[in-house]
């Protein structure tokens, strides 16, 4: 039996993930009802945070629907406690409306800024401050836990701290859990936040606080480690940094640098960040960027071959931050700026082996690529090299002619003449577009017996301000067993793009197992 670890309080963070509810006001970003519910699972079983906030309360019948739906999976699973919903100080609309769906937390979310609630209310402080208890109070009876968040408390902090101060008093006769404060518009710098929050923490020696930072000066990162050295010990976070305007902090980050930086301990469970991320960007539409900490496509890649020449010669270019610890690998790319080492590394993932000569004039080609602009990926290497070395191990299929035909409200139509091992093979095929007619298409001449990937991913680059006329980039990622392999095409037609990734990823397959069948 493993051994359990013992949590030392005073170095343990617990993650508030509120990318179902603060996540859901990125522009443009609406989760089904279906994406809702596997989004809070993969949250609370696979990734382990410690808390959920999954929507607004009576803001839609469909989003009563997806806290319905997560609620009863939660109860099921022993999460219910942790699935939290955010109220309005309405008395009793709110908690009823979390009450009938199946809800057992509300985040209450009153004005931690004077001006807010004068100008946005109407309201006096006092008269503020009777109607959060009236709704707290009616919550209590409808057996809800209570957070409350403070509005705005970054600018209210600032601007009048008695009112801060006299909010918090008056909570302090309340029945609440835990007290929410927001940097909402993101303007506080990492001091500010340390020097509020040991302020806060000093002042309410009883209360327990929450942190939630948001991102508009790219500082949220850091103000969730300077809120930690502060003694808070609760950071709310998002997938992918969702969020209004410039979004919430990220989780990835958050969890890594508190870990890395500060030896905090959290029951996140890094290996599953990378496929969380994926989730989420599918299901929001909102591409995370190849260079985002953590997450991103490129992250664990050395471009220099000055890196990679210290990499294999002792690792002399790697950190804390491995790809292993998130169920990731490293890579070397291939460009204008590799060398023989670069090279050497991308050879051996691939099990190809080069004479010095061979390896010299590859590598030319590489760089001739790279210099005018080329993506080169790991997958692209063999095709390089049967190119350069006029080599025919990857040409076990051969594209010889196609045509195409789709029309509105009409299936598409393709018709292929292909070469399959020598041989010539014509087949035609339907499908919902060209691309998928062509993929019906070339099934019907493959080798029986072969199987053919899954499809997880289809991305289409086209140069920004290009014309009708521009190239453009399709690149589709496949599984093939337990393995995932890139491939990309290049061409003015969209559908022709995706029909050379394809038969890229067709001759790679091939050859493996003709390899396999000669060993």
């Amino acid at each position: 039996m493993a051994e359990v670890r013992r949590i030392d309080i005073s170095d343990h963070v617990q993650v508030m993930d509120t990318t179902l509810r603060d996540g859901e006001q990125t522009r443009g970003v609406s989760f089904s009802t279906s994406e809702k519910v596997s989004i809070a699972r993969a949250l609370l079983c696979s990734l382990r945070v410690d808390r959920i906030e999954v929507a607004s309360a009576a803001v839609s019948a469909g989003e009563k629907e997806a806290v319905t739906r997560i609620i009863e999976w939660a109860s099921s699973e022993g999460y219910l406690e942790r699935v939290e919903i955010l109220g309005f100080v309405d008395e009793s609309r709110s908690a009823d409306w979390i009450v009938s769906a199946g809800g057992r937390v509300m985040n209450l979310l009153t004005k931690g800024s004077e001006r807010h609630c004068r100008m946005q209310l109407r309201r006096t402080p006092e008269e503020h401050l009777d109607d959060i208890r009236r709704t707290v109070e009616y919550a209590r009876e409808r057996d809800l836990k209570v957070n409350v968040y403070l509005e705005d408390w970054s600018n209210g902090y600032r601007d009048s701290r008695d009112y801060v101060y006299t909010l918090v008093e008056g909570l302090g006769n309340t029945d609440v859990a835990h007290i929410m404060l927001p940097d909402t518009l993101g303007v506080m710098m990492p001091d500010e936040v340390h020097a509020s929050l040991t302020d806060m923490m000093a002042m309410f020696p009883e209360q327990t606080f929450d942190f939630h930072p948001h991102n508009d000066y790219g500082l949220a990162t850091a103000n969730a480690m300077r809120a930690v050295q502060a003694g808070i010990r609760t950071i709310h976070c998002t997938v992918n940094c969702l969020g209004e305007r410039a979004g919430n902090v990220s989780l990835a980050q958050v969890a890594v640098a508190l870990h890395d930086k500060m030896g905090m301990t959290l029951a996140i469970d890094e290996t599953k960040i990378l496929a969380l991320s994926r989730m989420v960007e599918n299901f929001s539409g909102k591409r995370v960027a190849d260079n985002a900490p953590v997450v991103g496509a490129d992250v664990f890649t050395q471009t220099s071959g000055i890196h990679a020449d210290g990499d294999h010669k002792g690792g002399l270019y790697q950190t804390l931050l491995s790809p292993e610890r998130f169920d990731r690998e490293r890579s070397y790319a291939l460009g204008k700026m590799s060398g023989k080492a670069s090279l050497n590394k991308n050879l051996e993932e691939l099990g190809i082996s080069l004479s010095p000569q061979d390896q010299a004039e590859v590598l030319k080609r590489v760089v001739s690529l790279g210099d005018s602009k080329e993506t080169i990926t790991v997958e692209d290497l063999p095709f390089i090299i049967a190119d350069v070395l006029e080599r025919k191990d990857f040409r076990h299929v051969e594209l010889l002619a196609c045509s195409f035909t789709s029309g509105l409200d009409q299936d598409s139509t393709a018709s292929i003449r292909v070469k399959v091992n020598g041989q010539v093979h014509e087949a035609s095929g339907v499908g919902n577009g060209g691309f998928d007619a062509f993929i019906d298409a070339i099934r019907k001449v493959l080798p029986p017996g072969l199987e053919f990937p899954e499809l997880v991913d289809y991305g289409l680059r086209i140069p920004k301000g290009g014309s009708t006329s521009a190239l453009t980039e399709v690149s589709i990622t496949w599984r093939d067993g337990p393995r995932t392999v890139r491939t990309r095409g290049v061409n003015a037609n969209q559908v022709l793009a995706g029909v050379g990734a394809t038969l890229r990823m067709l001759n790679m397959k091939l050859h493996q197992e003709d390899e396999s069948s000669r060993t």
